[in-house]
C-alpha cells in the first residue's frame, strides 16, 4: 500500500464530475449497502449541476492517490440554521474502504474545518447513520453526539469548535 503522504488533498473541480460521480456511487454502496443504490447518471447530473451553481454556499474537496484515482471526497455547505448553535455542515464525506484507516479521512475532514474557519464558520455539524459504524471515527475527533427533542440519537454529530478539530487534523 502506498504511504498516505503521497495522497494528495485538492478542491474538486468541475472536470471532476464523471470521477466523482463514480466515486459517489461506489462509496455509497460501500457504506449502505447495494439494495436500490444511485445511479452513476443521477450523481453525475447532481455533481454537474452543483459545479454549474458555483456560489459560494459549498466547496469540495477529493483525496487523489499518486496514480490520479479519486479515492475520496468531503462536501461542506452552510448549515440552514434548523440545528441552533452550528453554522457549517459537512454534508458529505465519503473514503474508498480499502483507503480507510491511512489517516485520509482525518486530512478530509480538517480541510474542511480550514476552509470553514477562513470562511468565518467556527462550527458545523454533519448528518448521518445513526447506526454507522463511522460514527466512531467522528467521535475519535471530538464531535459531540446530538440528540433529537424527544432524546433520540438519529446520526447527527457536531463540533463546536472547529478551531480544535482543525489543530487535531493532519493538514491535507
Amino acid at each position: 500500500m502506498t504511504s498516505s503522504a503521497s495522497f494528495r488533498v485538492r478542491e474538486a473541480r468541475p472536470e471532476d464530475v464523471p470521477a466523482l460521480a463514480r466515486l459517489h456511487v461506489e462509496t455509497f454502496i460501500e457504506t449502505h449497502g447495494g439494495l436500490n443504490p444511485p445511479t452513476f447518471e443521477l450523481r453525475q447530473a447532481q455533481w454537474g449541476h452543483a459545479f454549474a451553481a458555483i456560489d459560494g454556499s459549498w466547496f469540495c474537496f477529493v483525496i487523489e492517490a499518486p496514480d490520479g484515482e479519486l479515492v475520496g471526497f468531503a462536501k461542506g455547505t452552510l448549515h440552514d440554521g434548523a440545528v441552533p448553535g452550528f453554522a457549517g455542515e459537512l454534508n458529505k464525506i465519503y473514503l474508498l474502504r480499502r483507503y480507510h484507516r491511512l489517516g485520509l479521512g482525518r486530512r478530509l475532514v480538517g480541510t474542511v474545518a480550514r476552509r470553514f474557519l477562513a470562511q468565518g464558520v467556527s462550527s458545523m455539524l454533519l448528518f448521518g447513520d445513526a447506526g454507522n459504524r463511522s460514527n466512531r471515527f467522528y467521535e475519535a475527533l471530538g464531535a459531540e453526539k446530538l440528540f433529537s427533542e424527544t432524546g433520540a440519537f438519529d446520526g447527527g454529530y457536531g463540533w463546536r469548535d472547529l478551531h480544535h478539530l482543525a489543530e487535531i487534523c493532519p493538514v491535507g
